[in-house]
């Protein structure tokens, strides 16, 4: 008997593998992002998708993933219209995330999402969400930190770092106020406050410039996924923090590198964020193609 052409050879492999592919789970993705953080958003509301940290971060991955900041889990909710699960981009579980929950309540009409960071309202417009994100919460057990401290003014410094404030707006952050926003090394400084001792479960570092009587410039190192283009609870955390200080007032614009979040807060008060959601494509992939 002869050998098989190579176009028989091609056709065999082709036919394995969509074989193997009709065999294989599949599941759907939403590509979203908010003010460029971008977000694989995986409805598992119907039917369950097992989710790992392995795998999210295989998923999350820029060159042989789909490549994402975080991948969002949505699943069914006793309490809410549905839970969201956040997994960073190295795969770790975090409690919050506001560009996602504007995006989530931009894609579903959810108007109440259970995270582990609590329950938030959402209010959807065109290209748009309103999230109420509950009121910000100072003790330093509540951040946490890693002992007693003056929440409004840490007594550490890293490197020109001093006086950071530390508020949990669902998810833990330090926040420093400084005169040149640009000159900071973020990208260097970030890792190592985000994993220094004081903070047992790491922490967003944010830093932040006053741009006017109510306008921040900011930048923000994100717990697990590093320098982000925008991270919403990092903008109501600066926000709060900077109208703790009477450097601004509300409503406060804090402009990213991503774009403009709109920030409203008093004290007692739940925190208000307004901004853009986007939807740029849905696709499907293989689960086992990321382990």
């Amino acid at each position: 008997m002869g050998e098989a052409s190579p176009k028989g050879k091609a056709r065999d492999g082709l036919a394995r593998r969509s074989s193997l592919s009709r065999g294989a789970m599949r599941f759907a993705f939403h590509k979203m992002h908010g003010l460029g953080n971008d977000f694989v958003v995986i409805d598992a509301r119907v039917r369950a998708v097992a989710i790992t940290p392995a795998r999210a971060r295989a998923i999350a991955d820029r060159h042989q993933g789909i490549g994402c900041d975080q991948l969002i889990l949505l699943e069914p909710s006793a309490s809410a219209d549905l839970r969201m699960r956040i997994f960073n981009a190295d795969g770790g579980e975090v409690e919050q995330c506001g560009n996602a929950l504007r995006c989530v309540a931009q894609l579903t009409g959810a108007k109440t999402i259970e995270t582990a960071g609590g329950t938030i309202d959402a209010d959807s417009q065109a290209g748009r969400a309103t999230i109420d994100m509950g009121e910000p919460r100072f003790g330093w057990e509540q951040i946490p930190l890693g002992y007693a401290m003056d929440t409004s003014s840490l007594p550490v410094a890293w490197d020109g770092l001093e006086q950071g404030s530390a508020v949990n707006v669902g998810n833990p952050h330090v926040i420093f106020f400084v005169d040149d926003l640009d000159a900071v090394d973020l990208e260097t400084l970030g890792p190592v406050i985000e994993h220094d001792a004081v903070f047992p479960d790491r922490v967003n570092v944010n830093v932040a410039e006053v741009a006017g009587p109510a306008a921040l410039r900011l930048r923000v190192w994100e717990r697990g996924a590093g320098l982000t283009r925008a991270c919403g609870t990092g903008a109501c955390a600066t926000a709060v923090a900077a109208i703790r200080r009477g450097l601004v007032r509300s409503p406060v614009t804090v402009s990213l590198p991503g774009g403009d979040l709109v920030i409203s807060w008093a004290p007692d008060k739940s925190i208000r964020m307004t901004g853009p959601a986007a939807h740029v494509f849905t696709g499907e992939a293989e689960l086992e193609a990321f382990g």
